[in-house]
Formats: structure tokens, sequence, C-alpha cells
């Protein structure tokens, strides 16, 4: 998987599509990923020592690793991602621009 947690991502299919966030967490396993403040769903919660008021929460739910790419921000566009050798260690980049990803 070429996304990593704390990425700046830009969902690039659905109802959400244009929006920019950051990775929040990452499942290698089922290909999913968390952005911030996309697919908001509605959780509700019941009362507990934890939360004495229980209510409605929203978080955000699981969107496929395949509707997101890396946002670069210096190109101001979203960008495939490629691995290069540099200094003796594997780095990602950026395809449209060449720039080393963080």
């Amino acid at each position: 998987m070429k996304i990593k947690r704390n990425d700046k991502v830009q969902v690039i299919t659905g109802s959400y599509k244009g929006t920019i966030g950051e990775v929040i967490e990452v499942n290698p396993k089922e290909d999913k990923v968390k952005v911030e403040g996309v697919n908001l769903v509605k959780k509700h919660m019941k009362p507990s020592q934890i939360n004495p008021d229980g209510g409605i929460f929203e978080q955000e739910a699981w969107i496929h690793v395949s509707n997101v790419m890396l946002y670069d921000s210096k190109a101001k566009a979203p960008s495939r991602v490629g691995f290069k050798e540099e200094k003796g260690q594997k780095v990602r980049f950026y395809k449209k621009s060449g720039n080393v990803v963080k």
C-alpha cells in the first residue's frame, strides 16, 4: 500500500470528490483508509462510565484506498506515487512533480 498515516490525500471519486484531508488510520489487509472529514457517519453511543451522557456522534468511516490519491501541495494537484532509491534508502516520490514525499 502506497498511502501511510498522516499523508495528505485528495478524494477522487464519490460524494466527497475533491476533498483534501489527512489520513487518520490505514487498514492494509482490507485496502481501506480513514480520511479526516470524509465519509462521516453518525454513531449512537449508550451512556457509560467513560461517557455518562451518551448521544449521537459523527465519526469517519472507512473508504477504499482506490478512491484517494496522494496530494502534492507544491503542484497543488493529486499525483500517483512511485518508489526510487536515494542515498541507499527506498523513498516515495510524486510522479507528477518528481518531489520526494515527506
